[in-house]
């Protein structure tokens, strides 16, 4: 459960799941939705990941390895890419995904010749 492994997170911090959740400017009113069985959505399980510094499948329990962080960082994966981008309804397929990758190298390519 998303809450359980929130909240594990926090004590190894040495902080509340309320002051984890004000830190990053959420409302304490999650808490308790967390602990009904809710989950964040996309954006807040980003967020939460980032200042944790786990990848979102660690920290919504889809992966039971703990991926430490390196130099405050941590890899990013395609599915936490995928999360952060539609919300994790799984409603992406992977050519929705590859068409967004051709266009951010696009976009890239176009920002690069720009500078030439």
């Amino acid at each position: 459960m998303f809450f359980n492994r929130f909240q594990a997170l926090c004590a190894e911090r040495g902080i509340s799941v309320y002051k984890a959740c004000t830190e990053i400017g959420l409302n304490r009113s999650a808490v308790a939705k967390w602990k009904n069985g809710g989950s964040p959505n996309g954006t807040t399980a980003a967020k939460l990941a980032e200042y944790f510094g786990v990848t979102t499948d660690y920290l919504l329990c889809r992966d039971t390895e703990n991926v430490p962080a390196d130099g405050g960082k941590h890899a990013v994966s395609d599915e936490d890419i995928k999360f952060a981008l539609f919300g994790g309804d799984g409603e992406i397929t992977d050519a929705m995904y590859d068409e967004v990758k051709r266009f951010a190298a696009f976009i890239k390519k176009r920002e690069a010749d720009k500078k030439e």
